[in-house]
């Protein structure tokens, strides 16, 4: 016996390949076996000489006619050359010989997916699986599912992983497709009975645990569903995504210090990821630490340099400081990648309206209500620039502008009122305050922060007395 099994394989290969190179040659040969075939169509496949090996397996056919294994192969040439309707014609040869092989089936649906025959794929995998049992059954269960999943028939792919769990409820491969197909159909109560049963069967399946508090996730029941986290990661300590989708559950809550635990758990167990940094961030942004949560932006923004978002949220948590220049450099960091993005050119807006910079101000809030003329926001503090910039008779002009193009926002009337009122036009001004208040009493706070002497008006305060005794009465 050979000391070198790989060794005397590869010479039986060399011998079996010049066997069949005389066979082709019409020259004389010894006999080769079935298997024999079978090995020189691997051998060619392996190589992606794909018309070799089925110039293979139609040599072997010739010998061994009746070889539903040959004829297997060769529709499965056939079908990777793209010869579908013959590939299902051979096919149909080899069920006469072998109805039970499942790889008949599976080829077959191939073959009628790539024609574009999506329903008979279907009833082909449906009639065959009446027939099998155990894992066949799955295995052609699994085909089916990717069957509607072509034809985007999203229910019945769920019903397919369902029966596979009902055969086996530890397969793994179920236990992933149906927690991404349960979030996509809605089926979270469903999903929740699935799980549920596994659990009393099988306590220490963390996929099924895990399952289960993505479904309750998926009805916002998010304690429930962080209890079932917890015992997924108490039967698996690295199921990074347990902590993942508890760090989001947290989040919804509003307990952020709870997330930013699981979440950085999750940068213990796993490559760092742009979107862990930025969630831990957003955490802390949240419980006000400006400088820790600037800190993770940072990191998530050099692992994803054209992030522009990542460039605005750090810009934030100096504007949240008070720290305006800082947060200007970044801001215009974010506009070289997104020039045109209005987020940014109002931010930017106003920082320069807080250091002083009017011009600057009217710029780049100027250039928001240019991309979005409807933004309610940045027509807002173009016009609050405008005043503080002494430009009344433009700030007029473009308050009848943003009234037109916000569809008649009552704002704008009282924007309307307050430039009026700086333009010496008190009768004019006072008529659109009182339409203004008519409508929509509580914005007058908006004029009075811009201008807080205005309570100090006469005529203004008579307006608002009006309104008052009107409510009152009604």
């Amino acid at each position: 016996m050979s000391n070198n099994p790989y060794r005397q394989d590869r010479e039986e290969l060399r011998e079996l390949l010049q066997q069949y190179a005389n066979l082709k040659a019409g020259r004389h040969h010894s006999f080769i076996e079935e298997d024999g075939f079978e090995r020189i169509i691997d051998y060619f496949d392996e190589r992606e000489q794909y018309q070799a090996a089925l110039d293979a397996a139609i040599a072997g056919i010739d010998q061994f006619p009746y070889s539903a294994n040959l004829l297997i192969r060769k529709a499965d040439l056939l079908i990777t050359l793209r010869h579908y309707q013959e590939a299902l014609d051979v096919l149909e040869q080899a069920e006469l010989f072998d109805s039970s092989d499942t790889d008949i089936y599976i080829l077959k649906t191939d073959a009628y997916l790539a024609l574009d025959r999506q329903e008979e794929a279907a009833r082909l995998l449906e009639d065959a699986i009446r027939n099998v049992e155990g894992d066949e059954k799955i295995d052609l269960l699994f085909e089916l599912a990717d069957v509607y999943d072509d034809y985007e028939n999203f229910e019945r792919l769920f019903d397919c992983l369902k029966e596979i769990l009902e055969q086996d409820p530890n397969n793994e491969e179920a236990l992933y497709k149906i927690c991404f197909w349960t979030d996509f159909t809605g089926r979270n109560e469903e999903s929740i009975r699935i799980h549920q049963r596994i659990i009393d069967e099988y306590p220490f399946n963390e996929l099924a645990w895990f399952n289960l508090g993505a479904a309750y996730q998926g009805l916002k029941l998010y304690e429930k569903s962080i209890d079932a986290y917890q015992y997924a990661v108490a039967i698996d300590e690295k199921f990074d995504y347990a902590y993942r989708n508890m760090g989001d559950a947290f989040i919804r809550l509003r307990k952020y210090k709870d997330a930013i635990e699981m979440l950085e758990k999750v940068v213990e167990l796993n490559r760092p990821e742009p979107v862990i940094y930025e969630a831990i961030g957003h955490c802390y942004d949240k419980i006000g630490q400006f400088a820790q949560a600037r800190f993770y932006y940072k990191k998530a923004s050099h692992l994803n340099p054209d992030d522009s978002q990542m460039y605005y949220k750090i810009a934030c948590t100096y504007m949240n400081e008070g720290s305006w220049t800082p947060a200007v450099k970044s801001l215009e960091t974010a506009l070289r990648i997104h020039i045109m993005q209005p987020e940014y050119n109002l931010a930017l807006g106003r920082c320069y309206m807080e250091m002083g910079k009017i011009d600057e101000a009217i710029t780049y809030l100027g250039n928001v209500i240019r991309i979005r003329p409807r933004h309610l926001t940045g027509w807002t503090e173009f016009l609050r620039c405008l005043y503080a910039a002494d430009m009344m008779e433009e700030g007029l002009e473009y308050a009848f502008m943003a009234f037109e193009h916000t569809d008649g926002k009552p704002l704008f009337l009282y924007f309307i009122a307050l430039f009026m009122l700086e333009n010496a036009q008190s009768k004019e001004a006072m008529m659109y305050l009182d339409k203004a208040m008519e409508v929509n009493p509580k914005l007058i706070k908006t004029i009075i922060e811009i201008n807080p002497s205005l309570l100090q008006n006469q005529q203004v305060v008579e307006v608002i007395a009006r309104h008052k005794k009107k409510k009152t009465k009604k």
